[in-house]
This record gives C-alpha cells, structure tokens and sequence, in this order.
C-alpha cells in the first residue's frame, strides 16, 4: 500500500479514505494521532494491527466540537461542560459513559465509558467536520515505540500500513493530552499532561485526585498508555535526576545523552542531543530525542535528564519512567 502525505487543500481527498474504512494519520497539538472511523468496527481493528498494539488498551475517540461528542454519550455532566468550555479545543481528553450501541467495543475496550478529545489543530478540525463522525485517535506510532511530533517519524513508523498523512509540521507541545476521568466520584487524572491537575481542579472548583496505578475495569485499562510498556527505543534509558551525576557517567561512541543545553556543555560525548534550554522545552523534544537515538544503531545506552520542578515536570516524567521502564541512574 502506498502511504500519501496530504497536504491543507488534499483534505477531502483524506475525508474519503476514512469513509471508505482507510487509515489516515493527522496533526494534533500534542502528537500525530491515527486516524479511522470510530464507528466502523473493521476500521478501528485494522489501527491496532497497524501499530501492532494489544486491543484490550481502549482508544481515544476524537471529535470536532462538543456538538458531535453528544451524540456518542449517555450525558455531558456539568464538570464535562466546565473543562470543555475552558480547555476545547486543546489537550484534555475527558472519560464519560457511552451512550449504548453508539461505538463499537474495539473503540471502548468493551467498557461502559470512552475517552473523548477534541484537538486544537486547524486541518484535523476540518477533517472529522467534513467527515461528520469523530475518528479514533491513538498516537500514529508502532506500539511501544515514541510518540511521533512530527509526519516524518509517522511515515518511518507507518508507511506501507496506512494510506495516508496530513502533514501540519511537527507539533507544538510534543507530549500526549492529559486524560481526566468523569465517570467516577472524584474527577481523577489518569493520565498527565500540559494542562496540569491544578489547573483541572481550579476549573472545576473541586478536589482532582491523580491516579497512581493502572485503573483498571476487568483487567481492561480505563485510558490510553497505562498497561503497556510506552514510548521506548531500542536500547535501554536511564534517568539521571541529579545533574550532578551526569560527570560520573563513562561516554563512548555506544552511549548516548539528552538533557538541556547548560548540561550538554558540560559533556564530552559526540552523541549529544539538545532538549533545549527549559524544562516546558524539554517536554516538546522528547520523542524527538529517543527516536533519533533509536535510529542510531551504534547507540547501546542512553541518558536523559530527569526533572523535578516546574509545572510540565509530572507529564515529562511519566513518559521518560516508562521509556525507562523505571531505571534511574545511580
């Protein structure tokens, strides 16, 4: 199958792909998503053979306004029309009780609820409106494997499987939504993202818990990225916390870093890749850093700068701990 990468006035021409049961890969703010018409069944399996992911993970329903959301749920409670009025479009993604019979259980996981998101992203917007029914949206990557920021790690994942890519360069913040659940007690986030628990809880004027472990309904996760090892090159990472223990760390030509760019200078290695200079920077570069290591075959080991301040730190780490399958440098 030839992958085709579609430009803003190529739209229609992806619209039709997904009428026809196709996969089409687009940009959000966060990441590249995996597109497939979420109400066709057939569709929504063929995105886990694509990326080669486990079917019981449920999968992320993304829609074009709250408008659309409505008819695929049982109701939009008023803590959902809070966050939607604050945070839509943009990267929060909300779980409600589906309405019965609306979306298929490949979408769902065969749960009573589902994960909706609506992207602050022009050309998606215009694909699911002229499309008419919301699309499932995964990250567009092979399974366990990083998120892809930008068309080009799609199509290196991807090509062959999919017809095609809405290229819209690479996205803005680089890590997935933060995904908030509603359809317990307690509004709990079970996934981190740029929009912290804070500001979820500011809005909604109530406590918000963060969820520790896997949420789980019958062995079956709740939300994207909570069963499965995630977001991992090939060769194994380790956290390095302290910026102090970086200068005990024996660099070759098969160990590979990426931290900021105060820590770099301070390196002596020629497989260096820049985080940037900020933490909210080194959130955006950090599936670019893994996949270029990835694909450096030389690469045995690498090391990434840990954080433990600053508002976007939560979500940075939750993706480097899986990445590193929890391995700290010590």
């Amino acid at each position: 199958m030839e992958t085709k990468i579609f430009s803003k006035k190529q739209i229609p021409e992806a619209v039709e792909l997904l009428k026809k049961g196709e996969l089409v890969a687009f940009p959000t703010e966060t990441v590249y998503g995996l597109g497939a018409l979420a109400t066709n069944e057939k569709a929504v399996k063929g995105v886990y053979a694509a990326k080669g992911r486990p079917s019981d993970n449920p999968l992320i329903v993304t829609v074009s306004d709250e408008k659309m959301m409505e008819n695929y749920v049982n109701e939009v409670p008023e803590r959902a029309k809070k966050l939607i009025k604050h945070f839509w479009p943009g990267p929060l993604t909300i779980i409600l009780f589906v309405k019965e019979g609306t979306l298929p259980d490949a979408v769902t996981g065969g749960l009573p609820t589902a994960a909706f998101r609506c992207p602050d992203d022009e050309m998606t917007h215009d694909l699911i409106s002229e499309l008419g029914k919301p699309i499932v949206g995964p990250s567009a990557n092979t399974s366990t494997k990083p998120s892809p920021t930008t068309a080009e790690h799609v199509y290196h994942d991807l090509k062959g499987k999919i017809a095609g890519i809405i290229d819209n360069g690479p996205t803005e913040i680089g890590l997935e939504s933060t995904i908030v659940d509603l359809s317990v007690e307690t509004p709990t986030v079970l996934r981190p993202g740029e929009i912290t628990p804070e500001e979820v809880s500011k809005v909604l004027g109530e406590e918000v818990l963060m969820n520790k472990g896997t949420t789980q309904t019958k062995g079956v996760p709740k939300a994207p990225g909570m069963k499965y090892r995630h977001y991992a090159p090939s060769a194994p990472v380790f956290i390095v916390d302290k910026e102090a223990d970086f200068s005990k760390i024996k660099w070759d030509k098969e160990t590979g870093v990426a931290a900021l760019d105060e820590v770099l200078d301070k390196i002596d290695s020629s497989n260096k890749y820049s985080l940037g200079k900020t933490i909210d920077k080194a959130a955006h570069n950090l599936f670019g850093a893994l996949r270029y290591f990835d694909s450096e075959n030389n690469i045995k080991r690498i090391y990434v700068q840990g954080f433990d301040h600053g508002a976007i730190s939560p979500a940075y780490m939750n993706r480097l701990n899986k990445a590193a399958a929890g391995h700290h440098f010590h």
